[in-house]
């Protein structure tokens, strides 16, 4: 099988395993964990194929045509960035998908979760290695769906279904900006696949549309990794079950923003404007999740607003545009990925154990569960930034690019390390609080966590520690394929265990010192912190739940004023619209036909009918009950007809004759039938408006068909029927071969159409007869009819 072929296969391989979960979960129990693993192994084994050609600074594409029309492929590209990205998806999902066998062992959903975190993996995995604009858009939305899913998974609860939808809002709407600014970056460009887009930098830079782009797609990024004012929908995703958490906040959605920004960097990167925007807010971000982290106590919480000052963190150093940013934002996401899918399964482990996440609770586990106090205290050591983690190496290449004499670097190294000393608190908070000390009162006995459990975040935690031990084989297979697919040309990344020496290591220094300290005073930041939320009181959180009460309540409003329920209303706005669209546009466009409208040797006889057809009008109109309106309403249909039989077409003439026979009759039944009132009773300020409005339409119309036949006629049509009508459809009479082949299905709906008004007046007729067989007064009937017509 070729490589395009097994590329495809895996990317679909998640989906298929997602459609078997339920039945291998019904089987097998939570030993189902261990065969859908295999499923993100096999993934991880496919594209690992491919690092040593990355690392040689190849970029593998391919893919197959979608929509050849449109230039739509579905189509992957494979370099630095996507390759790291799709290794960390799939390896840290197989052991999600283990850790999620253990932790959910026995639920009864069990088998719809696998099914659920698989559809995810899958997602995440086809948005980050796709290649086409549509591609990356599809997978962006269904990331957004599986989350809700995913996050509303305990729908039995009103805050997980409030969380899981507020997800959904968020990113869904900010994947709606992101379309946008997609559609101007194709048409800006011409191209609809990221690889041929790298060669329009300049072009997308020296575009009126560039600003519009770039911050349609800064929404589209900021809504989906969290950023401040975005970031409330984070915290509270924290309702999902905690395998959940952890691959969301490690590998997969809130990395999808960052993920877009790094992948657009060459071609949008580099001009004021990024260079403004990403720095201010990632820094923003940064410090308020930093902030809030400590304001927290519980566990699941701390990492939930780590993760979003995380996630500031990269966005800022993706666009700082200074030596070294590039290295570290790549350093620094491949080391969140690690610390903090080991902290977060840390945080499940021992939910599972002792039924608490309050850290304020917990106590005195170390003896109980020693394996699980080694992960979280190695996996904290790279949070905090402590040798020898990979997270050390990222802070100090984060410092080395921050450091700077200029005012601008001064206060982004100040804010950097005010983020990152409070990251560090909360790392160590999470990592020794509930293990040392005491045993908390009113601890149920505990003990280690089985197998499932352990195995994932001591993997995670272990391989933060030995690729920075073997930074230089690491750096050579991933971080500086990464870091050069990211900046758009070759970069190496060189940091080791020894750091860098001058301000990076004076900054780190004071980082630990300043994290030492805060940790130290954890209870009394904590509660300066919280009473400086409670003076502030409103924040985005409460601000989306206005906002989607006012969004309710004007769609209410909206519905109400113009789905009033009254037929009338309804047809009098159709009307007006038509009238509208009829005069309106041939007035401005000065699309009026010119007179004179009519040739001066019409003959007598035809103007006989039309003398005809106005008489029946102006009998439709002055009759003084409804009976006689239906049967004069006849004689402008039998008018017409008798046109059509004058100029040759009398099949189409006895179709005519038909249809304004059985319309007459079938009107005059069902109108005597139901006994409506016998005239209409309408105020004369009623009866203008209506007037006005039927001859607008009906000038309008006239206007338009004296337009269209004045101008030559086009034989296209007429030419191809009867060119094909006998070769293709094999039929002589033109006309029947085009209702019931050429316009077979237009004419099928036409059968549904009369259909259904058949059975209506069926209906109509049938409740009248009962409502005489029951006694009920014909006005009741009436109000019934109405009361049905509604439903």
């Amino acid at each position: 099988m070729d490589t395009a072929a097994l590329t495809f296969l895996a990317l679909g391989l998640p989906f298929a395993a997602a459609a078997f979960a339920p039945v291998l979960t019904r089987l097998l129990g939570q030993y189902a964990a261990w065969l859908l693993a295999l499923a993100p192994l096999a993934i991880f084994a496919r594209f690992a194929a491919f690092v040593p050609e990355i690392a040689n600074g190849e970029i593998v594409t391919g893919g197959y045509a979608w929509v050849p029309s449109f230039n739509v492929s579905f189509s992957w590209l494979i370099d630095g960035l996507s390759l790291t990205f799709v290794l960390l998806i799939s390896g840290i999902g197989a052991l999600i998908v283990l850790y999620s066998g253990g932790y959910l062992k026995g639920h009864p959903q069990q088998g719809r979760f696998f099914s659920f975190i698989l559809m995810f993996m899958g997602s995440m995995q086809g948005l980050v290695v796709s290649d086409s604009f549509l591609m990356l858009f599809v997978f962006w939305e269904l990331t957004s769906i599986t989350s809700f899913l995913l996050i509303g998974f305990d729908h039995g609860r009103e805050a997980a279904r409030r969380a899981a939808l507020q997800a959904l809002v968020v990113t869904g709407g900010g994947g709606l900006l992101l379309l946008a600014g997609l559609l101007i970056l194709w048409n800006v460009s011409g191209v609809t696949q990221f690889s041929l887009l790298l060669s329009f930098g300049s072009e997308l830079k020296e575009s009126p549309f560039y600003l519009a782009a770039l911050l349609l797609v800064l929404g589209g990024a900021f809504t989906k990794s969290a950023q401040f004012p975005f970031h409330f929908w984070l915290p509270n995703a924290m309702e999902a079950p905690t395998p959940v958490s952890a691959y969301l906040h490690s590998a997969t959605m809130v990395k999808a923003g960052v993920y877009l920004l790094m992948r657009l960097n060459p071609v949008l990167g580099g001009t004021p404007e990024w260079q403004v925007l990403l720095p201010l807010f990632g820094v923003t971000t940064l410090v308020a999740g930093a902030v809030l982290a400590v304001r927290q106590t519980e566990l699941k919480l701390m990492l939930a607003y780590t993760t979003m000052s995380s996630l500031g963190l990269l966005v800022m150093l993706t666009g700082l545009g200074v030596p070294y940013a590039i290295e570290a934002a790549a350093l620094y996401l491949v080391a969140h990925a690690l610390f903090k899918g080991a902290l977060f399964m840390v945080a499940g482990i021992i939910d599972h154990e002792t039924g608490l996440r309050d850290i304020t609770r917990l106590g005195g586990l170390r003896s109980a569960m020693p394996l699980t106090f080694a992960v979280a205290l190695a996996a904290a050591l790279s949070m905090g930034g402590l040798p020898p983690s990979f997270g050390f190496l990222a802070k100090e290449e984060i410092y080395a690019a921050l450091a700077g004499s200029d005012r601008r670097s001064m206060v982004f190294v100040a804010l950097t390390v005010l983020g990152n000393a409070l990251m560090f608190a909360v790392a160590f908070a999470i990592a020794l609080k509930p293990f040392l000390g005491p045993k908390a009162a009113r601890l149920k006995p505990v003990h280690e966590a089985p197998l499932l459990l352990w195995l994932g975040p001591a993997i995670l935690a272990l391989k933060g520690i030995s690729i920075a031990l073997m930074s230089g084989l690491a750096h050579r297979l991933v971080t500086s394929p990464m870091a050069s697919a990211i900046a758009g040309e070759p970069r190496t990344v060189a940091i080791s265990l020894a750091p860098h020496f001058g301000v990076p290591l004076l900054l780190s220094g004071l980082t630990v010192l300043a994290g030492i300290a805060f940790y130290i005073n954890l209870a009394r930041l904590r509660a300066a912190v919280a009473a400086i939320l409670a003076d502030i009181g409103w924040g985005p959180n409460r601000g989306f739940d206005q906002f989607m009460r006012g969004l309710v309540g004007l769609a209410v409003a909206v519905t109400r004023r113009l789905q009033s329920g009254r037929f009338e209303v309804y047809m009098t706005a159709t009307f007006v619209l038509v009238a509208v669209a009829m005069l309106a546009v041939p007035l401005r466009y000065g699309e009026f036909p010119r007179a004179p409208f009519f040739s001066s040797d019409v003959p007598l006889h035809e103007l006989a009918i039309m003398a005809i057809a106005v008489a029946g009008l102006l009998a439709v109109v002055l009759a003084t009950d409804r009976l006689t309106a239906i049967v004069s309403l006849g004689i402008q249909g039998f008018a017409v007809a008798v046109i059509f039989l004058l100029y040759g077409a009398p099949d189409l003439a006895f179709t005519q004759f038909m249809i304004e026979t059985l319309s007459v009759v079938v009107l005059a039944l069902v109108m005597t039938r139901l006994r409506l009132s016998p005239s209409d009773h309408r105020p004369l300020a009623q009866k203008l408006p209506d007037f006005a409005i039927a001859l607008a339409c009906g000038l309008g119309f006239g206007l338009f068909l004296l337009k269209v036949t004045g101008v030559p006629f086009d034989t296209t049509l007429t030419d191809f029927f009867n060119l094909y009508s006998k070769s293709i459809a094999h039929g002589a009479n033109v006309v029947n071969v085009i209702i019931v082949d050429f316009r077979g299905t237009d004419t099928l709906g036409e059968i549904a159409v009369v259909m259904i008004a058949g059975l209506a007046i069926l209906a109509l007729v049938r409740l009248r007869a009962g409502s005489l067989k029951r006694g009920v007064p014909m006005e009741v009937a009436a109000d019934e009819a109405h009361v049905e017509e509604r439903v």
